[in-house]
């Protein structure tokens, strides 16, 4: 039986927390385009960004 692909904090992958890397490596892509759908996230305001990555940080277990 096949192991299914976690959701981690990357530890290699990592800007500031991990969090892009890990939704990358989750996702098979590149964490550049999360970390583009962060930073578009941000334009808005500031909150749904910043918000959502914190979230992220706070609820993906480090790997």
């Amino acid at each position: 039986m096949a192991n299914p692909a976690k959701l981690r904090r990357s530890r290699d992958r990592r800007m500031i927390a991990g969090v892009c890397g890990g939704l990358g490596e989750f996702f098979g892509l590149s964490a550049n385009w999360f970390r583009l759908a962060f930073l578009l996230a941000l334009i808005p305001g500031g909150i749904p960004g910043l918000g959502a990555y914190l979230l992220f940080w706070i609820v993906v277990p480090r790997r």
